[in-house]
């Protein structure tokens, strides 16, 4: 399969952020890495073996639980639509312009980001140890996001005014996007040994930068909402000064004033 088909399936299921703008970036980035997943399948199945159908396997199962959850907390959560509305305002009043240019920008990040499997599938590379070790990496990220997910949803209907900060919260303050990061490490992991020349490593370590970039950026704005919605809380304060904000067990209490995390 050609590159071009290969941004093409990430284009086309990214397309629902036409229909509501921040979808490039939450719907329609789970159903894109779900369908690449199909796409790498049906592109390269004669060749694949069991490792190769689980990473495709797995981020069929990661985009499709991401998109469903995405979607029933937009309907569900009288919490979340407080939290987006503003930005929902905002999305009506973008040109078509702009949408066209995240939308391009996104499909290109996507593929970027599983562009280590298409690699090794696209160069017949045999299934090796660090293959299987990718795919752990991998699925125990999509546990831990799931998990995460699940848990403050829970919180969020005890008390949905609350900041969360039971199960997986204590003991870092974002564990789903802790989530995310192992499970584009673990693609990246399956990838390194089948790479081929500087220009496969560096689409390879790009798509892995880029996520992690974002997943501080997201860090970031969340830290900024919450201490605007929280800071007078002494509760909070203990919270954020003693609980890490994205990886565990290393001290780093905050991102805010990092202003090159933006997006």
């Amino acid at each position: 399969m050609s590159y071009w088909v290969f941004l093409l399936v990430s284009l086309l299921a990214c397309s629902v952020g036409f229909y509501s703008y921040l979808w490039f970036i939450s719907v329609g980035y789970g159903l894109a890495i779900a369908a690449i997943g199909v796409a790498l399948g049906i592109a390269y199945h004669s060749a694949m073996t069991l490792p190769e159908w689980l990473a495709c396997l797995l981020m069929v199962v990661y985009g499709c639980r991401l998109s469903g959850y995405l979607l029933l907390r937009e309907r569900k959560s009288a919490a979340y639509r407080r939290v987006v509305s503003p930005e929902l305002d905002r999305s009506k009043r973008v040109s078509f312009l702009a949408k066209l240019g995240l939308w391009v920008t996104c499909g290109l990040l996507y593929t970027l980001m599983t562009i280590p499997l298409y690699f090794r599938l696209q160069n017949g590379a045999p299934a090796d140890a660090m293959l299987w070790i990718g795919l752990a990496v991998t699925a125990c990220g999509i546990a831990l996001e799931a998990t995460a997910d699940l848990q403050k949803s829970a919180a969020k209907r005890k008390n949905s005014r609350r900041f969360v900060d039971t199960g997986l919260y204590s003991f870092v303050r974002c564990p789903n996007y802790l989530g995310e990061l192992m499970i584009w490490l673990g693609v990246l992991l399956g990838g390194v040994t089948a790479l081929k020349g500087a220009g496969q490593w560096a689409l390879a370590i790009l798509g892995f930068a880029s996520i992690v970039w974002v997943m501080f950026s997201g860090a970031r704005r969340l830290e900024m909402r919450q201490d605007k919605n929280y800071g007078a809380d002494p509760e909070y304060q203990k919270y954020v000064r003693t609980v890490p904000i994205l990886i565990p067990f290393v001290p780093l209490y905050s991102v805010k004033k990092y202003k090159f995390l933006v997006g």
